[in-house]
Order: C-alpha cells, then structure tokens, then sequence
C-alpha cells in the first residue's frame, strides 16, 4: 500500500482555482518532488496532506487512514513559510517542539543534540532565533523537522535561503533519510534539485497535476532528444545553428534540442570547424525540457 494516497482532491479560494482533481500515489521509502512554478499549487497541495487545511473533494490518505490531526503524527513536516518563535531560545525551541510530537524530555534532549551537532550547531543552543541568520534558522527549521523520528518528512522548499555548501549538507541528510526507509516528500521550483534527488515525481501547473510517476521512466519515455555540448570556444557559434532550440545556454555549454528533421552528427560537425568540443552526447531530457515539452503538447 502506498504511503500517501491523494485522490482526486481539489481546493479553491473564493475565485482562485488553486487545486484541480489532483491525483498521485507516494511509494513508501523513497524521494517523491512535486514540483512546477511558485503558485502552481504545491504549497496547497502540502497543506492538505498535513491537514493543515481540509479539500473541498476527493481524499488524502496516510498511511490507508484519512488526513486528520492524528495523521499528523507520523509526519514531520518543514513549511516553505518558516514557524518559529523569534524571541526563543534555540533550545527552548526545540525543545517544546519536540515535546509536542510526544517525545519524553530526556528522549528530546538526546535527539536534539545529536542533531545540533550534525549540523555543527551546539552552540547556538542559547541563543534567540531572531538572532540567527536566514540559513541559521533554516538549520533549526529542520531539527524541528526531524527530531522526533518520524515515518512520513514533508520539506516545503526545504533549500530555499541556504548556500551551496548548507544545501549539499540537507540534502546529504535527506538521502541517509531515505536510506533509513524514510518516506520523504518535498515541493520546490528548482527542477535541478529534483533530477539529483527524487525516484518519483508529480509535475504541477496551474494547480493541475499534468505529469507523475518514476522520474526514470519518465525520462526515458521522452527519448534521447537532448544533446549535451561542451566546448572551448566563441559560444556565438551557436545561433548559426538552424532546426534547434536551447536549454541552459553558457559561454561554455548547452543543451541543444534538435528539431525532429535536423541531423546531430551536422550539429557536431558545424561545432568541430567553429571550437573545441570536449563533449557531445545524446542523452534523456532534463526535467525542464520535459516540461517544456508537455506544456507544449497539452496547448497544440
């Protein structure tokens, strides 16, 4: 049985059409994105898995039980807005969270400094939450998140605000989660981070869900259309070329996507005579492009 089940569940404020007769399924121990535009309706989306807020038809199941405040227990869930009382302690913060999901104080007392020291955190412990720094705050956010063990993290763009080296550590975490046997789902419109971490995905637009599924799968599905161009050179070279488009254009690589009447080995030959081509390869589409893709598709 999956753990997270949404049927088609839908949710609109006064005019706003925010979710439309979304349906996906959640495998249990693995990374599943929902991902699109900010103000797609993954935010939404989320809320109602928590039972933050009740959908106005369909049903979301946890665990083979209906979204309620009990379900929430087996979730620990970080939202995109962040939730925690500036004039606190780090702490006393964590503390009284912890408590809240039911951990014994000496049981929240171990985990909270297990994790503190995870993050190279132990001494801020003291210090107030308006004291910190976006990223800092963003760090005991999580903590929040985690220290109580749960089954099911929900991470509402849970990168948003850190730096490179920060984001690299969450997202180590979140892998050991699922290692673990954690069911891990997190929203973001960074479809990069998507492609790095995520077994399953959920494709969000205008508050529908146009595409879901394994995002190898999916990939495949798509073909091997896109071309992977690396080189050292003028990069101008390139708006000579006819019968294509481009993704992720740079002075030093591109993802070329040929029309379907256009030859790669001619791509390859006019990128030869203009500079030095230190990779060429057909590979699956980016999640971009297939977002590009299907958009397009769902218009013509």
């Amino acid at each position: 049985m999956p753990v997270i089940q949404v049927q088609n569940v839908s949710k609109t404020f006064e005019k706003t059409r925010a979710v439309h007769n979304v349906s996906f399924e959640i495998p249990t121990g693995c990374i599943y994105g929902i991902l699109g535009p900010n103000g797609a309706g993954k935010t939404t989306t989320i809320r109602m898995i928590n039972s933050i807020m009740m959908p106005d038809s369909g049903q979301i199941l946890i665990q083979g039980r209906v979204a309620s405040p009990e379900t929430q227990r087996v979730i620990g869930y970080m939202p995109e807005e962040r939730g925690l009382y500036k004039k606190m302690k780090v702490g006393e913060q964590l503390m009284y969270l912890a408590r809240l999901k039911g951990l014994s104080r000496q049981d929240a007392r171990t985990s909270i400094k297990q994790w503190l020291d995870r993050f190279e955190a132990s001494d801020w412990i003291g210090k107030e939450i308006g004291e910190l720094s976006k990223g800092m705050q963003q760090k005991v956010q999580f903590i929040a998140t985690v220290a109580h063990d749960p089954e099911i993290y929900i991470f509402d763009e849970p990168f948003s605000g850190l730096d490179p080296i920060n984001s690299e550590l969450l997202r180590n975490v979140i892998l050991e989660l699922k290692s673990a046997g954690k069911t891990i789902l997190f929203s973001t419109h960074r479809m990069e981070q998507v492609e790095q971490m995520c077994d399953y995905i959920c494709l969000y637009r205008k508050g529908e869900n146009v595409l879901n599924g394994n995002l190898t799968e999916i990939r495949k599905s798509f073909g091997q259309n896109t071309i992977i161009l690396e080189f050292d050179g003028d990069h101008r070279f390139l708006d000579s070329l006819n019968g294509v488009r481009f993704n992720n254009r740079s002075n030093r690589s591109v993802e070329i996507i040929p029309d379907s009447g256009t030859d790669p080995q001619e791509i390859l030959q006019t990128a030869i005579r203009q500079v030095t081509v230190n990779r060429f390869e057909r590979v699956y589409p980016s999640l971009q492009e297939i977002f590009i893709q299907t958009i397009k598709n769902q218009q013509d």
